[in-house]
C-alpha cells in the first residue's frame, strides 16, 4: 500500500484536533467548581451544607470520563452513583459504579443497568441533589420496554428505525414513547430531588429534549407524532405488533403521555449544554488557519443521505478549487450527522465511510481535493473505524487492485472497500461524541 498523501494526513490531524477540543474531562472541569461547600455547576449554584445526599447518574459514550472528572472535583461528597456506557468506553472510577451495555441496539445489560439506575434515583429525597451526565448513545444505553412488551421487540424495532433513514430527532421521538425513562422519565423518577444535567450534544442544533432522548427534559412530542414517523418510513407493517399497539393506545389517550413542561418533575430540574459539534469545528478551524489554510466552517447542521451529502461536499470543494479569488490551500469544514437508508442491502459500514466512498467516486481522477468524514466518537456504525478519507486517486487505485467501488457503494459495504483499498480512519473509542465532522482540503 503506498504511503498516504500529505493532505490525507493533514485531514486526519485536523479531525483529531477537533476531537481533542471536546474531550469530556476539560469540559466538566470548566463547568463544575467546588469552593468549600459552594458548588457551581454551569449556571446553577448549590450549598452542599443543605444537601443531604449527592448522587451522580448518567448514560452515554462519553459518560465515563465525565464521571471521572466529576469524581476528581467532588470526591467523597458523592454519596452514590452509577452510569451506563457502551462496551469499552470506560474510565477508572472510585465512587460511581459502571455498567457496560450495547449500542446502538440495546441489550440485557442496558435493561438491567437502567433498572438499577432508576432504583437509585427513586431513593432521592427533597434535600438530595442528583447530577446527571448525558452524552450521545444514551438513547440506546438507557433502555426499558413498555408494559406487555419485551426487550427483543424493542431491539427489533430500534434496528428498523436506525435503518429507515429517519433523522435522530424522529428516531428519538419514537424511542421516547416506548420508554418510561426517556423523554423526562428520569426527572420524574428523581423527583422531588434537585436534578442538574450536563449535556454533551450529538444532535443537530443541540435541542436538550433530543440529546440521549431527553431523560431529564420535558418532552414536546406526542404519541401521535411517533405514529406519524412510523407511518412516514413505512414501519407499521414491520414493527412488532405489541409496540405498535402501545403507540396506538397512547395516541388514543389510553396510555399517559410523556411528561410535559408543566409537570412537577421539572420544577427543580436544570439542563446545561457543555459540549457540541460547533466547539469541535472551531478548534479544527483554528488549527487549519495556523497551518496556513484559508479555512471556513460551511455549516454545523449538515444532514441527509450520506451519499447525497457527499455530492454537496464535493461540489463545494470543486467550486472553491476553480475560484481564483479564494486563496489556496483551502479548508472547508462541515459538522452534523447524515443517514444511510439500507433498503435491504447487507454490507458493513457506517454513514461516514459511505460518505467517503461516495466522495471517492465523485473525485475520481480529480487532483487536489481530499475529503475526510469521521464520527467524533471513534466508531462509525457497527465497525471499529471512525470513518474514512479519500482523494482523486482512491477509486482509480482501487480499480487497479480489481476492486469496483460502485459495487461496494451499492451494497453499503464501505468498510470492506476501505479495508481493501486503504483510507480508513482509526482512532479507537475517543470517549466523546459530538456527531460527525467532514473535512475537505483543496490544494494549491
Amino acid at each position: 500500500m503506498p504511503a498516504p498523501a500529505p493532505f490525507l494526513c493533514t485531514a486526519e490531524a485536523l479531525f483529531r484536533t477537533a476531537v481533542a477540543a471536546v474531550q469530556p474531562a476539560p469540559l466538566i472541569e470548566k463547568n463544575v467548581r467546588l469552593n468549600g461547600k459552594h458548588l457551581t455547576i454551569a449556571a446553577s449554584t448549590f450549598d452542599l451544607s443543605r444537601v443531604e445526599h449527592l448522587y451522580v447518574v448518567g448514560a452515554g459514550k462519553a459518560t465515563a470520563p465525565m464521571a471521572a472528572a466529576l469524581e476528581g472535583i467532588l470526591g467523597d461528597a458523592i454519596a452514590d452513583g452509577m452510569i451506563i456506557v457502551k462496551y469499552g468506553h470506560t474510565a477508572p472510577l472510585r465512587r460511581i459504579r459502571t455498567v457496560e451495555a450495547a449500542h446502538p441496539v440495546p441489550d440485557e445489560n442496558g435493561l438491567a443497568g437502567t433498572r438499577e439506575l432508576v432504583a437509585l434515583l427513586e431513593k432521592a429525597g427533597e434535600r438530595d441533589l442528583v447530577i446527571c451526565l448525558l452524552s450521545g448513545g444514551g438513547s440506546a444505553l438507557l433502555v426499558d420496554a413498555p408494559p406487555g412488551c419485551s426487550l427483543s421487540e424493542v431491539q427489533s424495532f430500534f434496528g428498523l428505525l436506525l435503518a429507515s433513514g429517519a433523522d435522530i430527532a424522529e428516531v428519538n421521538t419514537v424511542r421516547k414513547h416506548l420508554s418510561g425513562v426517556k423523554g423526562g422519565g428520569l426527572a420524574r423518577a428523581a423527583s422531588p430531588a434537585q436534578i442538574v444535567s450536563l449535556l454533551l450534544s450529538d444532535v443537530i442544533g443541540d435541542p436538550p429534549d433530543v440529546i440521549a432522548s431527553g431523560p431529564t427534559v420535558a418532552d414536546p412530542t406526542t404519541f401521535a407524532d411517533a405514529l406519524r414517523i412510523v407511518g412516514k418510513y413505512g414501519l407499521a407493517e414491520k414493527a412488532p405488533a405489541a409496540l405498535l399497539e402501545y403507540l396506538e393506545k397512547g395516541a388514543r389517550g389510553e396510555v399517559p403521555e410523556t411528561p410535559k413542561a408543566a409537570d412537577a418533575a421539572f420544577a427543580r430540574t436544570a439542563n446545561h449544554l457543555i459540549g457540541s459539534n460547533r466547539i469541535a469545528l472551531e478548534a479544527a478551524l483554528a488549527e487549519a488557519r495556523q497551518l496556513g489554510f484559508h479555512a471556513r466552517i460551511v455549516t454545523d447542521r449538515i444532514a441527509g443521505e450520506a451519499r447525497e451529502v457527499a455530492g454537496e461536499v464535493v461540489r463545494e470543494a470543486k467550486r472553491v478549487a476553480g475560484d481564483a479569488t479564494v486563496p489556496k490551500p483551502a479548508c472547508l469544514l462541515w459538522g452534523g450527522e447524515t443517514t444511510v437508508t439500507l433498503g435491504g442491502a447487507g454490507g458493513l459500514g457506517g454513514r461516514n465511510q459511505e460518505l467517503a466512498l461516495a466522495a471517492a467516486l465523485l473525485l475520481e481522477n480529480e487532483p487536489g481535493i481530499t475529503v475526510l468524514s469521521g464520527g467524533t466518537d471513534g466508531t462509525d456504525g457497527p465497525t471499529d473505524a471512525a470513518g474514512a478519507v479519500a482523494d482523486g486517486a482512491t477509486a482509480s487505485r482501487a480499480r487497479t487492485q480489481g476492486i469496483t467501488p460502485e459495487d461496494y457503494l451499492a451494497a453499503h459495504d464501505a468498510y470492506h472497500f476501505f479495508q481493501r483499498a486503504g483510507g480508513h480512519l482509526f482512532t479507537g473509542p475517543t470517549l466523546t461524541n459530538v456527531m460527525d465532522m467532514i473535512v475537505a482540503l483543496v490544494e494549491k
